[in-house]
């Protein structure tokens, strides 16, 4: 049971799980959730219809009803659940993992995550303990909707004046191709790989390796674009490229998106979701709008409960993720890009590029996350905590998702992967001098004193 993790179920297709997985986690899900009628949608990797049989079949089993609509982006599934008023739903996706990956995320009311600690970890325990899966005694029907065009007509309130602009696209092969070319109808963009194809061949769907964002960066210095945009394969993250072909680091996209709820929409000291790792950055800026911010764990099973507790009108990660008040506190993609291309359009007309701001807004040295691969992960991480809590003095000290250690010139998180042996470590400092002295401060210690091996 490797696929049951704590966000979602995902592994590798008939390896970590398979068709009888997907059928057990069908059965057990409404009487988990209280769910008479269950929302599905996949994305078109090639295992995703044999996944999605066994799951309905799993459902209708159980008793409950299913809406399917068929292929579809996760943030789709997330809308519907929450518009329309599902008390479950699964999406069947493995977001941006590679072809021969896939596996399910699960919501609930108000399209709330099930992550392991919220009803997955039950599920396992019943698929563990081999608990029976009696027909009920009147199976589910299943029913195919179709609900694209109101999320279409959702989007569109959104959607800004684009004419000054120059737009180029990643749909990766993914999801996005659902609903790019029609929201996009009739500006100037160009697109990359903008069919539908679970193998992905172009590139694995994942923004955050730098590989799969190098056609994007050609495509935006080849045509003189504003501004490049890139979707993942279920199209729940996006992420962007400046006019100098550069990667934009997705945290300070967060703090550009008050341009917009604040500037534009005069929203008044709002409530604003970063996740542990991002910049400092991001509050300096958002200070200037009277933000009172806050910061919590990593995941959408942790971001989107967080921002609904505090009533934030929107937050984002370091991954792409962007959520909004304003979709039932969920993370959407392709909003998150109507949003950005809304602000990058109204920078121009102001005479200030996409690439102006955002070296504006950078005013750090920032390492990315580091990895270190370490069987005792709790003790090398407890061991980087101590040496700098008594080497310098902390101005904060976060210790939730690993910690978050604040010094005036610098900070670092660093927290433990849920899923494999390894440390993930992050720093930033006002200088580039500053940032590598430190790496090489924590690397000397969980080398040195835990045989861990940098990777």
């Amino acid at each position: 049971m490797g696929a049951f993790h704590a966000y979602d179920i995902r592994g590798i297709y008939n390896v970590d799980f398979d068709k009888t997985t997907a059928y057990k986690v069908g059965y057990f899900l409404p009487g988990l959730l209280g769910a008479d009628k269950v929302l599905v949608g996949r994305d078109c990797r090639v295992s995703g219809q044999e996944i999605h049989d066994a799951l309905i079949e799993g459902l209708t089993d159980a008793g409950a009803d299913v809406d399917d609509i068929g292929l579809s982006s996760t943030p789709l599934v997330y809308f519907g659940t929450a518009r329309y008023g599902y008390k479950a739903s699964v999406q069947i996706t493995a977001s941006h993992n590679p072809p021969e990956y896939n596996g399910m995320k699960v919501s609930r009311e108000n399209a709330l995550p099930v992550g392991l600690d919220t009803g997955l970890g039950q599920i396992k325990a019943w698929i563990d303990e081999g608990r029976p899966t009696p027909p009920a005694a009147k199976k589910g029907k299943v029913t195919e909707i179709d609900i694209k065009a109101d999320y279409i007509k959702f989007l569109m309130q959104f959607k800004g004046d684009y004419s000054n602009l120059k737009i180029a696209f990643d749909l990766s092969n993914g999801m996005a191709n659902l609903f790019a070319k029609e929201v996009y109808a009739g500006e100037d963009a160009e697109y990359l790989f903008d069919t539908l194809d679970g193998r992905f061949p172009n590139h694995e769907p994942n923004p955050l390796i730098p590989k799969n964002v190098e056609p994007l960066k050609q495509l935006v210095a080849k045509t003189g674009a504003d501004v490049g945009v890139i979707y993942d394969g279920d199209a729940d993250r996006v992420m962007f490229v400046d006019d100098k072909a550069r990667f934009v680091a997705p945290d300070l996209i967060i703090a550009m998106m008050a341009l917009y709820f604040c500037g534009e929409r005069g929203e008044k000291n709002p409530r604003v979701l970063q996740e542990i790792r991002s910049s400092k950055a991001v509050g300096e800026f958002l200070q200037g709008y009277g933000a009172d911010l806050h910061t919590w764990k990593v995941g959408r099973a942790f971001a989107a409960p967080k921002l609904r507790e505090i009533d934030g009108l929107w937050g984002g990660e370091l991954a792409g993720h962007y959520y909004f008040k304003d979709f039932f506190y969920s993370d959407s993609g392709m909003l998150a890009s109507i949003i950005v291309l809304r602000i990058v359009s109204a920078l121009k007309k102001q005479g200030i590029s996409f690439s102006d701001e955002i070296d504006s807004l950078t005013k750090y040295r920032n390492s990315g996350e580091v990895n270190f691969k370490v069987e005792d992960k709790k003790g090398a991480m407890e061991a980087v905590k101590a040496h700098f809590e008594s080497a310098e003095k902390p101005d904060v000290v976060m210790d939730f998702d690993g910690y978050r250690l604040e010094f005036p010139q610098w900070w670092f998180n660093i927290r433990p992967s849920n899923t494999e042996p390894y440390l993930r470590f992050i720093c930033e400092a006002t200088t580039d001098s500053l940032m590598q002295g430190k790496i090489a401060e924590v690397t000397e210690i969980i080398e040195k004193q835990f045989g861990g091996k940098r990777s």
